[in-house]
């Protein structure tokens, strides 16, 4: 399965992105700093938003998964076991193990944003999926929490993860770096060098 961005842009008045690169198994890691593009970025690779130009493709992938920076956002149930219900997985389990197995029928909004995003991501992480899409997903997260989320995005578990953060202290073993700056995709490489992943496709933006 592969994830495939050719010139894709997005133009929103004097916003602009533009974006090159091929994303295939394993897990990515796209950086920049606050307003670059990366929640613009996973909505694009998500489908939820339109290129202005370019075309992206998704070969191999199935069902895709986009977890927002904002757990609120994803609410959509009065109880925490109908929260997780929502996303068709068993409330039991995912409720023990984001430690609110004994109050299932506590009202979401009646959490504290961490709270919330743990739980979120309890449920994102039980949802099998090939395509991962997490924006910050360290956010609002304490620093064990943020150790336990990456404990369990390994290599080679899922399809294609993607994490969108400017995080860079807690960062699970990363395949390929990313990075936007000035307005492009760029990719960085295994340990900031190399190829980008699938040969000649050559990332937006990319400088030798």
């Amino acid at each position: 399965m592969i994830l495939r961005l050719e010139s894709a842009e997005v133009r929103r008045g004097r916003f602009s992105l533009a974006a090159s690169g091929t994303f295939p198994h394993g897990i990515h890691h796209v950086g920049g700093a606050v307003g670059s593009g990366k929640s613009t970025l996973a909505l694009l690779m998500a489908g939820l938003l339109e290129p202005s130009a370019g075309t992206i493709s998704r070969d191999g992938i199935g069902r895709t998964v986009l977890s927002l920076q904002f757990p609120e956002y994803h609410v959509t149930e009065a109880t925490l076991a109908g929260e997780c219900a929502s996303w068709g997985i068993d409330p039991g389990p995912v409720l023990t193990g984001a430690g609110f197995g004994n109050e299932p029928c506590r009202d979401p909004f009646s959490l504290s944003r961490g709270e919330l995003k743990r739980l979120h991501l309890a449920c994102v992480l039980a949802k099998p999926c090939d395509l991962l899409l997490l924006d910050e997903p360290f956010a609002a997260l304490d620093c064990r929490q943020k150790e336990n989320l990456c404990s369990r995005l390994l290599p080679g578990k899922a399809g294609i993860v993607i994490l969108f953060t400017h995080e860079e202290e807690f960062l699970p073993r990363i395949d390929h770096s990313w990075e936007i700056t000035g307005g492009q995709l760029r990719y960085r490489g295994p340990g900031q060098c190399g190829e980008p992943p699938g040969g000649s496709d050559k990332p937006g933006g990319r400088t030798a």
